[in-house]
């Protein structure tokens, strides 16, 4: 079965910077779908980065230019560099995987929006 397992999360002051890692595990298909989501205390779920379709990574507007997902596939580990880190970063942070929605004239659809069927089990961020 499936398996995401996120590490790397921590308290920070801010202005600092953190690395998430999600290392995946059972994913029998290739290339899945794969982003980072977070949920604050009392808040929604919200899609912090993610890549699209063509495989590039899309970023919330709160975190683009501060934020960057990287994966090695190699490692089947997904990554997520955090910089300039604030306090409404505060959350717990989650990976996320996905086949994908097929498209009717070939491909698929990835991306921040896609309901993703797989899900780890968090690492908490913590800024102050």
């Amino acid at each position: 079965h499936v398996q995401l397992v996120e590490s790397g999360g921590g308290s920070v002051q801010p202005e600092g910077s953190l690395r998430l890692s999600c290392e995946s595990s059972g994913i029998t298909y290739r290339d899945p779908c794969m982003g980072w989501f977070r949920q604050a205390p009392g808040k929604e779920r919200e899609a912090v980065a993610a890549f699209d379709s063509q495989g590039t990574p899309r970023y919330a507007d709160s975190v683009r230019d501060r934020f960057t997902m990287s994966k090695d596939d190699a490692k089947n580990t997904l990554y997520l560099q955090m910089t300039a880190l604030n306090p409404e970063d505060t959350a717990m942070y989650y990976c996320a995987a996905d086949t994908g929605i097929p498209l009717r004239h070939g491909g698929r659809f990835c991306g921040l929006s896609l309901a993703y069927k797989y899900w780890g089990q968090g690492t908490q961020v913590t800024v102050s």
